[in-house]
């Protein structure tokens, strides 16, 4: 359980709510922008093994990092076996993901251009 609430206060999907189509949807229209499309840019990300994903958690940059590193050593422990048990690793200790970005478009709202 311990795990479950750290994993939470973790995923950036809930720390930083604007990384979701929907909510970049909403931002552009409520700055006037019409004629909005969102899409998913998804690139695989290959590890070699759980320390070669992990090991950038423990560099303190970025959010996710920095969240890691605010942790009590026994917290960051609980995080990392909870984040292990929870991926997809094959037979050989590789761990095959697809990390997702989205882009955004939309236009200037005809009338509202200025000079």
């Amino acid at each position: 359980m311990r795990c479950l609430r750290l994993r939470k206060r973790w995923h950036e999907g809930i720390r930083f709510p604007v990384c979701h189509p929907e909510a970049l949807q909403d931002l552009f229209r409520k700055a006037g922008l019409e004629q909005i499309s969102t899409r998913a840019i998804d690139a695989p990300t290959t590890f070699k093994d759980f320390d070669d994903y992990w090991t950038p958690f423990l560099g303190g940059q970025a959010p996710a990092p920095g969240y890691c590193m605010s942790l009590s050593e026994d917290d960051r422990a609980a995080l990392r076996e909870g984040i292990k048990a929870s991926l997809p690793i094959r037979n050989d200790g590789s761990i095959h993901l697809i990390a997702r970005a989205w882009a955004i478009k939309g236009t200037v709202a005809e009338g509202s251009r200025t000079a």
